[in-house]
């Protein structure tokens, strides 16, 4: 089968396309032929040895993938060969020609999305519900503002956010960007290349946004945070910008103002049976049409570099993913 290893943490460069023997089956296992591998931000982070938790060398990076089951174990009774699945690997374990997998965590894909974007929606679907639903607990009518909202994180929080019935602001850095933001749910949309995010934000919102949903960092977080009204809050899910903000924490207490923290693959470790409610919860949101999981950009499995630099250096509009 065909992999990608990282041999070495490091530059993404160093990633070494290379055939492996096939895994065999254990007792309780599928096989999957993959069809897409979903990309993330987070991928480029764990491959450079960037990311808190760092995977045992040598490894594949991935981890997200939809394909068909190719084999099943003797005892499994859950799938059968020719299935249509999709899957999360953990930290590792994606970028494959095929997938082993222990049965339980393996799912059938809704009817109503295609392969790549079966390996796409999982990580920013479920950050986005995880965010806005339990940590937020957004309602109806408030103002989200989403920050990096032409990436995937930031996407999902806009298709998540229109569902819930939220007035969602959109901000991006390209016209292309924004167009998809528009496509995907948001009412309104602003240039973050050009435009004051923070005058520009309560000047739609009407004196400021009720929610600001974070995945860049850096400058933008504290604009952010000024844009927010009385009681609102910013919920922090990462760092795009590669720049850890230090906020103004008088602009937190003047305007009774919170910042909540979004950690949702932390989470996950110690409230799985929460989680498994989550994710079903999220799959069947999609299976019924009231979420749209953009459709992904494909790259070959070789061009895992390209892939994974077009990730970090935020070029990408929408999600990607890697075919075999």
């Amino acid at each position: 089968m065909q992999v990608v290893s990282c041999n070495s943490f490091g530059p993404i460069d160093q990633l070494v396309f290379e055939e492996h023997a096939s895994v065999p089956l254990s007792a309780g296992q599928v096989r999957i032929a993959v069809s897409a591998c979903g990309v993330n931000f987070v991928d480029g982070l764990i491959v450079q040895g960037l990311y808190q938790l760092k995977p045992v060398l040598p490894f594949v990076p991935g981890g997200e993938i939809a394909g068909v089951v190719s084999e099943v174990a003797s005892d499994v009774t859950s799938h059968a060969v020719g299935d249509r699945v999709f899957a999360t690997t953990g930290l590792s374990g994606g970028f494959a020609s095929e997938v082993v997998l222990p049965a339980f965590r393996v799912l059938h894909t809704p009817d109503a999305i295609t392969d790549g974007q079966a390996a796409t929606f999982v990580q920013s679907y479920c950050t986005a519900w995880f965010a806005l639903r339990l940590r937020a607990r957004a309602q109806a009518g408030e103002r989200l503002l989403v920050l990096g909202a032409g990436g995937g994180v930031g996407l999902a929080a806009v298709d998540v956010g229109r569902s819930m019935g939220l007035r969602v602001i959109a901000a991006a850095s390209s016209e292309s960007k924004r167009e998809l933001a528009l496509a995907n749910g948001a009412e309104a949309v602003i240039d973050t290349s050009s435009e004051d995010v923070k005058a520009r934000a309560k000047e739609l919102s009407g004196g400021g946004v009720h929610h600001v949903y974070d995945p860049v960092g850096g400058a933008l977080a504290e604009a952010g945070l000024r844009s927010l009204r009385d009681d609102g809050q910013l919920l922090v899910i990462g760092f795009a910008s590669g720049e850890i903000p230090k906020l103004p924490a008088n602009q937190v207490l003047l305007r009774n103002r919170r910042v909540t923290g979004v950690d949702w693959g932390g989470w996950t470790i110690t409230h799985a049976a929460e989680n498994a409610s989550m994710l079903a919860e999220v799959i069947a949101a999609v299976g019924r049409g009231e979420l749209h999981p953009v459709q992904p950009r494909s790259y070959p499995l070789a061009d895992v570099a390209e892939a994974l630099t077009d990730q970090v250096e935020r070029r990408v509009v929408g999600k990607t993913v890697l075919v075999p």
